[in-house]
């Protein structure tokens, strides 16, 4: 049997004007699938992944779909910002994580494979 490969995906794109955020929740879904370690961290822009309303989020339909999905599989989202305080903001309860500088640079040094967007 193969070791578990941890992956790193940081995200800092903004899902409201780039569709690159969606794109690496795509991807971290894909590589979860693969059976690998997978820690998501959204950082600055990109915690509007977990913004209730996706209408006004590039590709908001996919976006709610992979949200769905990784909440099912029970990954959590590390997030290097300040936690909204907006009730629209991860109104599904998806599992947060506070992270900070230290946690990233800790989960960089151990991950085999890094995706930044």
């Amino acid at each position: 049997m193969a070791e578990v490969q941890p992956v790193l995906v940081l995200v800092s794109e903004d899902p409201r004007v780039s569709h690159r955020a969606n794109e690496a929740m795509r991807i971290a879904l894909g590589v979860v699938a693969s059976d690998s370690d997978v820690t998501i961290v959204l950082s600055g822009p990109a915690v509007h992944l977990l913004d209730e309303d996706t209408d006004d989020l590039v590709d908001g339909d996919d976006i709610a779909k992979f949200r769905a999905a990784l909440k099912k599989l029970g990954v959590p989202f590390h997030i290097h910002a300040p936690i909204a305080t907006d009730p629209g903001w991860n109104a599904e309860g998806h599992p947060v994580v506070p992270a900070t500088v230290d946690d990233i640079a800790r989960f960089l040094a151990q991950a085999t494979r890094a995706l930044i967007f």
